[in-house]
């Protein structure tokens, strides 16, 4: 049993080591073919559409419940100290540092970063990436290149939006159930949040895209077994983005707290 616990700590340790020095290799590869022409341009704004545009619709869902929600829950404490007007603050602040961009790259981690995993590991497998080197193309410039370059800028201008919807959602239920005027929910929120609040969570956001970029484009390269295999390497994508932009963001908000205290 012994045995069995440090083979697998053993494999683990080996795997990750694998992720890590595969995800070294394709960034340093992506970081060379993106300053390489020919550039296409077409295919990186079909790219931005796919993780931009269409991700649109979840997106203000998400970030419409979660200003509700937090606008909720603190008027819960608030309320109990007779602090309500401190609540649109409270929403502003921690959308736009914290909880704008960490859940839109959850979500377009989940919907876009499946979705690329499945398309190059279908591609893996029915040796279509084979095709291409036969013919010439460096599959890392046609395919990781645009989607690398779509979700690093498509994701700090989705965040942007994620954050107007929620501080919306925060407005809606303090005019409406908290009795605080629109005109100073507005006035309380502008003067809470700074310039660097916006700067230091857009700025995560930019890595973001980058790690599900090539965190999914490397899980569909690697694909093995067939259509089995396909799947696996979809929800290890997802897994694996997922912890990585959790990982990210502590590391991002560590570093910040001391720079931009």
């Amino acid at each position: 049993m012994i045995v069995n616990f440090f083979e697998t700590i053993g494999e683990k340790t080996l795997a990750f080591f694998r992720l890590l020095g595969g995800l070294t290799g394709l960034i340093s590869q992506a970081f060379y073919w993106t300053f390489i022409p020919p550039f296409k341009k077409g295919r990186i704004f079909e790219q931005a559409k796919r993780a931009g545009i269409d991700s649109l619709p979840i997106v203000s869902l998400i970030a419409l419940f979660i200003g509700i929600i937090m606008a909720l829950q603190t008027a819960y404490q608030m309320q109990r100290l007779g602090s309500e007007m401190y609540i649109a603050s409270i929403v502003a602040v921690s959308i736009v540092r914290e909880f704008g961009p960490v859940v839109t790259a959850l979500v377009v981690a989940g919907r876009i970063g499946a979705s690329i995993a499945a398309e190059i590991g279908s591609m893996q497998v029915t040796e279509q990436i084979d095709a291409l080197q036969t013919l010439a193309v460096n599959p890392v410039k046609y395919l990781v290149v645009p989607r690398f370059l779509a979700l690093s800028l498509m994701l700090p201008l989705l965040t942007l939006y994620a954050d107007i919807i929620g501080i919306f959602g925060g407005y809606l239920i303090c005019t409406s159930k908290l009795g605080i005027s629109p005109t100073m929910y507005m006035q309380i929120t502008f003067d809470a949040l700074l310039y660097k609040d916006l700067f230091t969570g857009l700025l995560k956001t930019v890595f973001f895209g980058m790690l599900i970029a090539f965190v999914s484009c490397y899980e569909g390269f690697n694909v093995e077994g067939g259509a089995e295999g396909v799947g696996r390497a979809t929800t290890r994508a997802v897994v694996t983005s997922f912890i990585l932009i959790i990982t990210a963001d502590c590391f991002f908000t560590a570093l910040f707290y001391f720079i931009f205290p």
